[in-house]
C-alpha cells in the first residue's frame, strides 16, 4: 500500500489507552486498571482534574500552532470503516483526529477551502482516491494477456453462414453451444439470414481504458467490444428483433470459437449486459488450473460485448418517440391506430451502435478536464455505496451513466445553452454540480437534451430523458420512475451532507454503506411473480413484467399520496447461465420487491377525503378507484365528501398495509392478498404502544402529561406560600415522551416524576449551604400542608436524600394524585452555584473539601439545570419527529435488556436516538421505531468512542426553548466544534487511561462533555460491551437484509422464493441477554420483579368508571402508595456493591429486574498472596512460590461457592436461586 500524501498526527496517548480492549469476559489489561483506580479517579483526583482541564485545553491549542514547524509524526490509526471500498480496506481521516502539518500539502489553503468543502475534506478526497485506484500493474497484467489471448482467437475465427434460423441454430449443436435468442424468439420461416464474419475491430472500452476503474467486492470487470461488420446486417434490420437475432448468434459463434481453442483454457458463460434481456455478453472467467492463460490472480473477468457499427442505422429511426416493433399484419395501422413508442427496444439498440462514439467523448472529457476522471471515480464511490448500478434492476444508472452525463454536461446544451459544468473544475465541483443538476432538475416532466435543437422528445412517463442528439441516445433509457425518483432524493440528500459547515460529512458520503433496506425504508412488500399472473414462459413477459410494474407503481402512488415519500421496486434478477443452454425463464416463486419510506405525520392517518359530492366527475372517478372502500360523508364543516376511513386500532394491521394490499387487490391481482407478505415496524411491538398512533408518537404519554399540567396548576393556585413560584420544571424521562413504559394509573405508581421547582428571588434566603438546605425542607413540608388542605384527595409527603453529602440536595417531596400519577418535587436554589464556587476556589479548605463541593456543583447543574433544560428540549424534538419517542424507548429497552441501563445515564441514551434524527445523513430522517433503532445501533457499532466524541446539534428542535437560553442553546457553528475537539483531547490527556471519563457526550447546550458520563460511567469494559453488542446485531440485520434481497433471485433445484419461505427475522433475538457471558448469575424471586407486579397492578385495574368512584379511597397507609419510589433490586445492588466493592462487576435490567449478573475481577478470580483485609471471601490455596529456601508462600483465590451462599443469605426471599457460572 501506498504510503498517503501527508502525514497525520494525533495527541499521544499512554500505552494503557492505546492498546487493545481485551475481551468482555477477560476483563484484563487496561480494563482491569480501569476497575482497580476507578475510586482514586473518581475521589481523589476529582479536584486535580477539574483544575487541570484548562491548562491542556490551552496546551492543545497552542501544539496546533507549533506543531506546523516541527518534524512531522506519522499518526498510527485505528480505522474501521462500515465498507471496503476497493481492494483494500479504507483508512478515512476520522473527524476527531485533526491533519498536522496542513501547509505541506496544501500550496494555496484558500484556494483548497474554495474549491473543496475545507483542507481536511481535501485530504480525505485525496486518500480515498489514492487507495481505490486501480495500480495498472503487475496484478493486471495476467488479465491483460488474457484479453490479448482472446483478442487473437477471435480474429482467427472462420466466416460462418448466412444460414437460416434453424440451420443457425443446428451449425453450432456439435460444440455444445446454444444460440442464446432473447424472447420473442425468431420466426422459424424468417426470411432473413444470420452470419459470422470477422469483427471490424476488437478494443477495451469502459473504465478499465479510461482509468477510472475502482476495486469492488465483486471483483472488477473489464469491457472488451467486438464490433460486428456492416455486411452482416441489411437496412430493415432495426426492426422487431431482427438486429438482436444477429448479434444473439455472432456472439454464440464467439463462445464457440472460445470454447473450441484447444491452446487456450477458459470459462465461459452467457449474462445479460446491464440486465437487458435483448442484449446479451460473453462473460469470460480464470480457468483456475494455474496455466499461462489462468488470470485467477487479477481477481477480474473480462465481458465480451457484441457492438453495432457507427451508423448502420439511421438515427431517426431510433428516437424514443419511434415505433421499431410493427404489429403482425399492420392490425393497428388497418384500424387507423398510432403504433405505440417502444422507447426502451430502440435505446437499447442505439447504445450497441454509440460503444466507440462515447468510448471517444469520455476520453475527450477527461483529456480537456483535469479532473474529470476523479470525479468519475468518487461518482463511481457514491453510485456504489447507494446501490445504484448500470443494470436494470439496480436502478439503470451506473458508472458509465455517471461518466457520460458528466460529459455532456462539459458541453453546450439546447436546453441550458451554455455547459453547465466547466473544464476548469476540480473533481470535488465536478462531482458536486453533477449532483446538483441531478437533483435540481426533473427529466420525467421536463427531457433534457444536449445539442438537440430541433428534436421532438415526449415526456419521459416510462423512463426519464437526458437525450443526446449526436449520438441519438437517451442516456437513462434503463431507468424506472422509481428509480429515478430515489437517485433524486439522494442527490438531494448529498447535497445537504456536503452543504454542512459544522459536521465532516466525508464518511457518510463515501464511506457509509447506505443501500441496507432496514435503515432506509419502513415497510417491504415480496409479491411473487405467480400472483400477478405473469406467464415466465412467455414471449412477451419482460415486456409485461415491467407494464404491470409501472402499473402498480403508478396505483400506489395514488392511492398512498402523502403518506410515503418514498416508494422503491426491486424486480427480479438476471444471473449468468452456461452456454450450453438458452436464456432461462424467470422462477415464477421469484418475488418482487416493494419499499416504502413513509411519512410519519400522514403515515397513519385514519380518514381520506376525497372530492366533493357536487364534483360528479372526479367522485365517480374516486368509486371506481377505491371500490366499496369509498363513503360519502359529511363533516362538521358542513362538507359533504368522498371519504375512506381506516383501522387505526393496536390490533388491526397498520393502516399503510390495509391500503396497499386493498388497492392491488382491486388493480392488480385478486391472489395477492393471500400469497403477499407485508412486513413493517416490526420492533415496535416489543414496547408498549409502540406504534405510531395517527399523527403523533406521545399519545401514550398525555395523560401523565395532563396530571403534571394540572398539578402545576394547583401548586401556583395555592395561598399561603413564603414565595411566589418562578419555575415549575419536568425533569423526568416520564415527562419528555422518554420512558419504556408510559406512565399509566396502573403500571408506574411506583416511579415518580422528578419535577424541579424554583421560587422567585429573595435576599431572606440564608448564605448557608447547609441553612439552605434546611430552608428547602422547610419550605416542602408547607408545601405539603398546603396541599393537603387545599387538594385533601392528594397524598403528600416528605422525603430526604444524601444524608452523607450535606452539600448536595437533602430532600424533596413525593406527591401522588388521586388518578395514580405520582411526582417527586425538588427545590432549585441558584444561590447555591455561588456559594458551592466560592467553596471550590477557596484555596485556604482542605482537598476533601473542596473534592465535596466540586461534587456537589456537578450534582447541581446536573439535577437543576441540565436535566429540565434536556427535558424541554426533548420534549420539542418528540413533538417535531413522531418517531422519536417510540424510538428512544425502544433503544433505553435494548440497554435495558442486555443489563447495560445501570452504567448509562438515560440521557446519553437518548442523546444517541437523537442524533439520529437530527443528524440522519445518510439516510433521511426516520419515520418509525424500527428505522431509528436501527440506525442508531448501527452508529453505535461504528463510533470509535476512544477518539471520536458524540456531538449532537439539539438547536433544531425550534428557533428557542423557554428556559434553555439560560444556559445557551444556539446552535453550533465550527468554532465551537473546536472548542468540543480541543476539550475532548484535553480529557484523553489528563486521563489517558479512561478511568473517568469514557464516553464524551457534547450538545450545544452542553459543551462540558461529560455532564452525562463523569465519573466512569459507563466504565470503558462496559462501553466495550455496548459497541460489541451492537456491532452483532448490525451484523444479524444485515444478513437478514441479504436473505430478503435473495428473494429477488432466481432459485436452483426446488428451492423457491416464496413468500412462504422468506427469511422470519424475530426482533427478539436482538433483545435476548446473552447470560452466558457472565461469571454469575442471581435470579430474582418472580413475585418481586417488576414485570410481576405491574402485571399484578394491570390485572387488578377496574373499570374507569368504577376507578373514579374508588379514587377518595386512597390510603398513604397502603402497600401500593407505600411503594412509589421502592425499588428493591436497586438497594439490594447497592448492598452488594457495598460488600464486594471492586471485587465484582454487576449488571441488572432496571426495567424486569428478574436477574443480576456480575463479573469477576480477574485480579479477584485469579491467585495472588495472601494479606490481611483483603476485601472479599477466600481461601488459601497449595502451591506458591518459593520465597525462602524450603518455604512456600500463602497464596489465596476467591472462595466462589462462599460468595454465592453469601449472596443467598443476604438476599433472602428476594433471591430465588445463585448460579455460578465460572
Amino acid at each position: 500500500m501506498a504510503p498517503p500524501a501527508t502525514k497525520r498526527r494525533k495527541l499521544s496517548h499512554s500505552g494503557e489507552s492505546s492498546s487493545g480492549e481485551d475481551s468482555f469476559m477477560g476483563f484484563g489489561g487496561e480494563n482491569s486498571d480501569a476497575i482497580s483506580e476507578n475510586g482514586a479517579a473518581g475521589n481523589g483526583q476529582y479536584d486535580s482534574s477539574t483544575e487541570n482541564l484548562a491548562s491542556f485545553e490551552d496546551e492543545i491549542s497552542g501544539d496546533d500552532s507549533e506543531e506546523s514547524s516541527e518534524g512531522e509524526r506519522e499518526e498510527e490509526e485505528e480505522e474501521d470503516t462500515e465498507h471496503q471500498v476497493g481492494a483494500k480496506k479504507q483508512d478515512s481521516v476520522k473527524a476527531g483526529k485533526p491533519h498536522r502539518n496542513l501547509g505541506t500539502s496544501l500550496q494555496d489553503g484558500v484556494y483548497t477551502s474554495e474549491v473543496y468543502k475545507s483542507n481536511i475534506f481535501k485530504l480525505q478526497v485525496d486518500e480515498l482516491l489514492e487507495q481505490v485506484k486501480l495500480k495498472y500493474g503487475k496484478k493486471e497484467a495476467p488479465a491483460e494477456n488474457a484479453m490479448r489471448t482472446l483478442k487473437t482467437i477471435i480474429e482467427q475465427l472462420p466466416r460462418q453462414g448466412p444460414f437460416s434460423i434453424p440451420d443457425a441454430q443446428v451449425s453450432l449443436k456439435p460444440q455444445g453451444v446454444t444460440v442464446p435468442f432473447p424472447n420473442p424468439r425468431p420466426p422459424i420461416d424468417a426470411k432473413y439470414k444470420l452470419q459470422y464474419d470477422r469483427p471490424a475491430s476488437i478494443n477495451a472500452t469502459g473504465s478499465y481504458p479510461l482509468k477510472t476503474a475502482t476495486r469492488t467486492e465483486e471483483g472488477l470487470t473489464i469491457d472488451m467490444v467486438v464490433t460486428m461488420p456492416k455486411s452482416i446486417f441489411q437496412d430493415k434490420d432495426y426492426l422487431n428483433h431482427r438486429y438482436f437475432y444477429k448479434r444473439a448468434f455472432y456472439l454464440a459463434c464467439l463462445a464457440a470459437g472460445i470454447k473450441k481453442s484447444k491452446e487456450h483454457r477458459f470459462k465461459v458463460s452467457f449474462d445479460c449486459l446491464n440486465g437487458s434481456y435483448l442484449q446479451p455478453v460473453l462473460i469470460i472467467s480464470p480457468s483456475g488450473n494455474g496455466d499461462t492463460d489462468d488470470f485467477s490472480s487479477s481477481k477480474c473477468r473480462v465481458r465480451i460485448v457484441p457492438a453495432a457499427p457507427e451508423g448502420v442505422f439511421p438515427l431517426s429511426k431510433l428516437l424514443p418517440s419511434s415505433n421499431c416493433i410493427r404489429p403482425k399484419e399492420g392490425k393497428d395501422e388497418v384500424e387507423g391506430k398510432p403504433l405505440v413508442p417502444t422507447p426502451f427496444y430502440n435505446s437499447a439498440l442505439q447504445s450497441d451502435a454509440s460503444v466507440t462514439s462515447y468510448l471517444k467523448l469520455l476520453h475527450a472529457a477527461s483529456g480537456k478536464c483535469d479532473g474529470f476522471q476523479d470525479a468519475c471515480i468518487l461518482g463511481r464511490i457514491w453510485l456504489q455505496q447507494r446501490g445504484f448500478g448500470g443494470a436494470v434492476q439496480e436502478g439503470g444508472f451506473g458508472n458509465f451513466e455517471w461518466a457520460a452525463v458528466m460529459a455532456l454536461l462539459l458541453q453546450s446544451s439546447s436546453t441550458a445553452g451554455s455547459s453547465p459544468l466547466s473544464s476548469g473544475y476540480s473533481s470535488y465541483q465536478l462531482f458536486k454540480a453533477t449532483l446538483q443538476f441531478l437533483a435540481k432538475r426533473d427529466m420525467l416532466k421536463t427531457p433534457y437534451s444536449v445539442q438537440a435543437f430541433n428534436a421532438n422528445l415526449p415526456k419521459g412517463d416510462t423512463a426519464p430523458i437526458f437525450f443526446d442528439a449526436e449520438r441519438g441516445l437517451n442516456l437513462l433509457f434503463k431507468m424506472t420512475p422509481w428509480s429515478y425518483a430515489r437517485l433524486q432524493h439522494e442527490a438531494h440528500i448529498s447535497m445537504d451532507m456536503l452543504g454542512d459547515s459544522v459536521f465532516d460529512q466525508f464518511d457518510t458520503t463515501f464511506i457509509l454503506k447506505a443501500d441496507v433496506w432496514k435503515y432506509r425504508y419502513d415497510s417491504t412488500l415480496a409479491i411473487p411473480l405467480a400472483a400477478m399472473g405473469l406467464d415466465p414462459n412467455s414471449s412477451k413477459y419482460e415486456v409485461d413484467l415491467f407494464e404491470k410494474s409501472r402499473k402498480m407503481y403508478n396505483t400506489l402512488v395514488r392511492a398512498l399520496t402523502d403518506r410515503v415519500t418514498q416508494i422503491a421496486f426491486t424486480l427480479p434478477k438476471r444471473t449468468s447461465w452456461p452456454i450450453t443452454a438458452s436464456q432461462p425463464s424467470a422462477d415464477p416463486q421469484s418475488c418482487i420487491l416493494v419499499n416504502f419510506a413513509t411519512d410519519p405525520a400522514n403515515a397513519n392517518r385514519a380518514v381520506d377525503h376525497g372530492p366533493s359530492a357536487e364534483n360528479k366527475k372526479d367522485a365517480a372517478a374516486f368509486r371506481q378507484f377505491w371500490g366499496e372502500k369509498s363513503e360519502l360523508r359529511r363533516f362538521k364543516d358542513g362538507s359533504i365528501l368522498e371519504s375512506l376511513v381506516w383501522s387505526i386500532k393496536d390490533t388491526s394491521i397498520p393502516v399503510l398495509e390495509q391500503i396497499v394490499l386493498h388497492v392491488l387487490q382491486k388493480h392488480v391481482s385478486a391472489t395477492i392478498v393471500e400469497t403477499a407478505t407485508f412486513s413493517s415496524d416490526g420492533f415496535s411491538r416489543l414496547i408498549p404502544s409502540g406504534r405510531i398512533q395517527g399523527q403523533s408518537g406521545v399519545t401514550p404519554f398525555l395523560p401523565c402529561m395532563n396530571a403534571f399540567a394540572q398539578l402545576e396548576k394547583d401548586i401556583r393556585a395555592l395561598e399561603g406560600l413564603p414565595l411566589n413560584i418562578r419555575h415549575l420544571k419536568a425533569a423526568d424521562a416520564q415527562l419528555r415522551y422518554a420512558s419504556i413504559e408510559p406512565p399509566t394509573t396502573t403500571g408506574s405508581v411506583r416511579e415518580p416524576s422528578s419535577v424541579v421547582v424554583q421560587f422567585e428571588g429573595s435576599a431572606r434566603w440564608p448564605d448557608d449551604l447547609c441553612a439552605i438546605q434546611r430552608t428547602k425542607i422547610a419550605f416542602l413540608l408547607k408545601l405539603s400542608d398546603l396541599l393537603a388542605v387545599a387538594h385533601p384527595k392528594n397524598i403528600a409527603r416528605v422525603g430526604l436524600e444524601n444524608p452523607s453529602q450535606p452539600s448536595q440536595n437533602q430532600a424533596f417531596l413525593d406527591i401522588i394524585l388521586p388518578s395514580g400519577f405520582s411526582f417527586r418535587l425538588r427545590i432549585h436554589h441558584d444561590r447555591e452555584a455561588t456559594l458551592l464556587d466560592r467553596q471550590l476556589k477557596d484555596k485556604s479548605l482542605d482537598g476533601q473539601s473542596r473534592e465535596a463541593a466540586a461534587s456537589a456543583l456537578a450534582a447541581y447543574n446536573k439535577d437543576f439545570l441540565r436535566i429540565p433544560a434536556h427535558t424541554q428540549v426533548l420534549q420539542s424534538l418528540c413533538t417535531r419527529f413522531p418517531a422519536l419517542s417510540p424510538s428512544i424507548r425502544l433503544t433505553k429497552r435494548w440497554f435495558a435488556s442486555h443489563l447495560l441501563t445501570p452504567y448509562f445515564a438515560p440521557e446519553l441514551i437518548e442523546l444517541l436516538v437523537v442524533r439520529t434524527f437530527v443528524q440522519p445523513h445518510p439516510w433521511p430522517i426516520p419515520s418509525c421505531a424500527t428505522t431509528s433503532f436501527l440506525r442508531t445501533l448501527a452508529w453505535i457499532s461504528r463510533w470509535d468512542w476512544r477518539h471520536v466524541p458524540l456531538v449532537v446539534d439539539l438547536s433544531s428542535s425550534s428557533p428557542s426553548v423557554p428556559g434553555v437560553e439560560e444556559i445557551g442553546s444556539s446552535s453550533l457553528k465550527p468554532e465551537d466544534m473546536e472548542k468540543i475537539r480541543l476539550r475532548f483531547q484535553a480529557w484523553r490527556r489528563i486521563d489517558p487511561a479512561m478511568n473517568r471519563v469514557v464516553l464524551f457526550a457534547a450538545t450545544n447546550m452542553d459543551m462540558e462533555g461529560n455532564t452525562w458520563t463523569d465519573k466512569g460511567q459507563p466504565e470503558k469494559v462496559v462501553a466495550t460491551r455496548m459497541t460489541a453488542l451492537a456491532k452483532a446485531a448490525t451484523n444479524a440485520v444485515r444478513v437478514e437484509d441479504k436473505k430478503m434481497v435473495s428473494l429477488t433471485l432466481p432459485q436452483i433445484g426446488d428451492q423457491h422464493a416464496s413468500p412462504d419461505m422468506a427469511p422470519t427475522f424475530d426482533p427478539t433475538t436482538l433483545f435476548t441477554p446473552a447470560l452466558a457471558d457472565f461469571d454469575i448469575i442471581i435470579h430474582i424471586a418472580s413475585k418481586h420483579t417488576k414485570t410481576h407486579l405491574k402485571a399484578t397492578s394491570a390485572s387488578t385495574a377496574k373499570f374507569k368508571n368504577l376507578l373514579n368512584h374508588e379514587q377518595h379511597k386512597l390510603d398513604a397507609s397502603s402497600p401500593e402508595i407505600a411503594a412509589v419510589g421502592f425499588d428493591p433490586i436497586a438497594l439490594f445492588v447497592a448492598d452488594l456493591k457495598s460488600i464486594y466493592g471492586e471485587a465484582v462487576l454487576w449488571f441488572w435490567d432496571l426495567e424486569r429486574g428478574d436477574v443480576v449478573a456480575g463479573l469477576w475481577n480477574p485480579q479477584v478470580a485469579g491467585r495472588r498472596g495472601w494479606k490481611v483485609r483483603v476485601g472479599w471471601n477466600s481461601v488459601p490455596v497449595k502451591g506458591g512460590k518459593k520465597e525462602k529456601k524450603g518455604e512456600e508462600s500463602t497464596e489465596i483465590e476467591l472462595n466462589k461457592e462462599a460468595v454465592r451462599n453469601e449472596i443467598l443469605r443476604l438476599g433472602g426471599a428476594l433471591v430465588r436461586g445463585v448460579e455460578v457460572v465460572r
